[in-house]
């Protein structure tokens, strides 16, 4: 093996500060999820394992690392919102990550306003410019290559409806670049944000 490259096995540990592998797999969007409870208490929390899945239907997942609040909530209900983290958001969002009693809001912690969704029932973040209400079609909870079911679920829903700030519409296509995307990186609290910077087109092959 070369002095050049460090080599580890996940099981026997990475041998390094952090481990790299969030690092690697990222930047990632962020699941920013808006769940409630089946008596209708409200939740809000940001997942760094979360992307979209398939196009028709539209359905995006995250995976909850845990049995949380939202987990539950979801399972209870069969819905949530997804809800875009933005630049200007960030520090609402990291607010969000508190770890709470499920009686006490998110929305009200980060000084969010829940707006009425149109499809299903549980709100969406008034101040995020893109939401996708959600239907769950499966919640799957993981396992090791040996078959052992381990302590973390993923969630599966189906875009219902979509709310897009007009102002991000540039000619009807949307400006990812405008928007102020933020996506989560390594280390213990590294994020990145995309803007025009970053932007570079390149055409599929014919």
């Amino acid at each position: 093996m070369s002095d050049s490259i460090h080599f580890y096995e996940p099981r026997l540990g990475h041998g390094l500060p952090h481990d790299p592998f969030n690092a690697i797999v990222g930047p990632r969007p962020i699941g920013w999820i808006a769940s409630h409870s089946a008596t209708g208490a409200l939740n809000l929390a940001p997942y760094s394992f979360f992307n979209g899945f398939n196009y028709t239907p539209p359905i995006i997942g995250f995976a909850s690392v845990g049995y949380k609040d939202t987990l539950r909530n979801i399972e209870q209900t069969r819905e949530f919102v997804w809800n875009l983290a933005t630049r200007d958001l960030a520090e609402a969002m990291n607010q969000t990550c508190q770890a709470v009693p499920p009686e006490v809001s998110e929305f009200a912690l980060a000084g969010l306003t829940p707006a009425p969704s149109r499809v299903v029932a549980v709100p969406r973040v008034q101040e995020s410019p893109v939401s996708f209400e959600c239907r769950c079609t499966q919640i799957v909870q993981l396992q090791a290559a040996s078959g052992e079911q381990i302590s973390t679920w993923l969630v599966l829903g189906e875009v219902v409806a979509v709310h897009i700030a007009k102002s991000l519409l540039k000619d009807g296509v949307y400006d990812t670049a405008a928007a102020g995307h933020i996506l989560r990186g390594g280390g213990p609290a590294d994020y990145f944000s995309v803007g025009p910077e970053q932007l570079f087109r390149m055409h599929r092959p014919r």
